[in-house]
């Protein structure tokens, strides 16, 4: 029942889904990075937020090509008769696994709106940061809340059908 709840019954519901994730991912997750990497200061915030659009571009292309590895890659950990809570915490650790390799070095070049070495000559230094950081975003407060707007979008669609 949650899984038809609070997840996507379709492509429409998919796409708000995602918007709502990569928006609120995008506004945490790429400051908050930046910051660690050239220091909390307001004008290291306020340049983040000239390029914010592209990187999150960059993050909707990326969960496009990644959504296919990351769903095959659960299915492989967990199975059919596991848990809702199982299946999303395994989802997302499988999608941050990879979204994150692929936006410590792209997500660098599109920051730094230029494309260097330096992101993969660093990556076993900065990833671990990176992963973690996202990791605790995705499950503690974008999947929640993206999935809690998909419950109450189910809840008055549904009514509307009963009544």
């Amino acid at each position: 029942m949650e899984f038809y709840m609070k997840l996507p019954r379709n492509k429409k519901e998919f796409a708000l889904f995602m918007g709502i994730i990569s928006i609120i991912s995008v506004n945490i997750i790429a400051p908050l990075i930046t910051c660690f990497e050239a220091g909390f200061h307001l004008y290291v915030y306020q340049d983040v937020l000239t390029v914010l659009p592209f990187i999150w571009l960059s993050v909707i292309a990326i969960v496009l090509l990644t959504y296919v590895p990351a769903e095959k890659l659960t299915a492989k950990i967990v199975s059919k008769g596991d848990s809702f809570q199982a299946h999303i915490v395994v989802n997302i650790l499988c999608t941050v696994f990879m979204m994150s390799i692929l936006l410590t070095v792209i997500g660098t070049w599109v920051g730094t709106r230029s494309i260097t070495w330096e992101p993969i000559r660093m990556f076993f230094f900065k990833w671990p940061r990176n992963f973690a950081i996202s990791l605790f975003v995705e499950m503690c407060i974008a999947q929640p809340i993206a999935r809690l707007a998909i419950h109450r979008l189910h809840l008055r669609m549904d009514s509307k059908v009963n009544s």
